[in-house]
């Protein structure tokens, strides 16, 4: 960072695991181990981690999981989620290793059973106050409800290093409403990912425009009398499915978890990390790693051009 600034990257972990694994699983890549167990989820996760961090450098880090299927969510909406099919068995041993490379990094692990990472998320970005500044990386766009003037969402596009970042201006700039409205407007046209419907027949042109028009689902609500009749006859057939989808779209802020901000900042124990490389055979890594030139430069930041692998100096 700049000027001496502090900033706090929280990571989607779950968003970028599941990335990776897909991007060499659709041709059978899966960098399995001399133990059996695959690690090209594991492989392709540190590469996205390691890219962020060379290109925002941020000065903490902290990765936050889904910590299993049941949710508060899945509480309130039975179908929630559930089209989703289960995790590929080649995956199923990297979740947890992964959580390894991330503890060997010095990089907290942050997860709370019956809520999803994106609260935990929510939660430290609105709380955490020893920073400057927080930035969230995933490919998410849920995440985008969370931008205020201090958060920032870094959205992952195809491939490594290639990125959409959003702040208050320029979400309004795409879409014409503010971050705060991104809740209301999954409330209206529901989300097929998470499994729940919104209002039938509302899609994101119209949900936008009646945004822009009454502010909130409130609003328009209290307003459905200047409403097309089309509009009104959707809106009143499911007005009891919009007010439950805005409640499984709102990212929750005050979940019982918490980053403790010296236990994220970012300074790498060399020893510790290339023994876990070693142990997982991330083979390229290591090398990358026994090649690395331990020199301050800058800021204290240096780099391996290979990997992209940044680190700060070791002392």
């Amino acid at each position: 960072m700049e000027n001496n600034k502090t900033s706090l990257m929280l990571v989607d972990g779950m968003a970028l695991l599941f990335r990776a694994f897909y991007a060499t699983a659709v041709s059978g890549q899966f960098m399995i181990n001399s133990k059996g167990v695959p690690t090209n989820a594991i492989h392709g996760f540190i590469k996205h981690f390691a890219t962020a961090v060379a290109n925002f450098k941020p000065t903490h880090t902290a990765v936050c999981w889904d910590m299993g299927s049941k949710t508060f969510r899945t509480e309130m909406f039975d179908n929630y989620k559930a089209n989703r099919p289960e995790a590929p068995v080649e995956l199923l041993p990297q979740f947890d290793l992964v959580k390894e490379v991330v503890e060997a990094l010095d990089v907290p692990n942050i997860g709370l059973r019956g809520y999803e990472a994106d609260d935990c998320i929510g939660t430290i970005a609105r709380t955490v106050k020893e920073v400057d500044s927080v930035t969230i990386l995933t490919g998410d766009k849920d995440i985008l409800q969370l931008i205020d003037d201090r958060v920032s969402v870094i959205l992952l596009q195809k491939g490594y290093g290639n990125y959409l970042v959003h702040d208050r201006n320029t979400l309004y700039a795409e879409k014409g409403i503010w971050p705060e409205q991104m809740i209301d407007l999954k409330a209206f046209m529901g989300d097929p990912s998470d499994n729940y419907p919104g209002v039938r027949g509302i899609g994101e042109k119209t949900a936008i425009k009646l945004l822009q028009e009454h502010g909130d689902v409130e609003g328009v609500i209290a307003n459905l009398h200047q409403l097309t009749k089309s509009q009104r006859a959707k809106i009143e057939a499911d007005l009891e499915m919009l007010h439950l989808s805005r409640q499984l779209a709102e990212i929750k802020c005050d979940v019982p978890v918490e980053c403790k901000i010296d236990d994220a900042l970012f300074k790498i124990d060399r020893d510790k990390l290339l023994a876990k490389f070693n142990e997982v055979e991330l083979r390229g890594y290591t090398v990358c790693l026994k090649m690395t030139q331990y020199t301050l430069k800058g800021n204290g930041w240096y780099c391996t051009s290979r990997f992209l692998l940044t680190l700060y100096s070791s002392f």
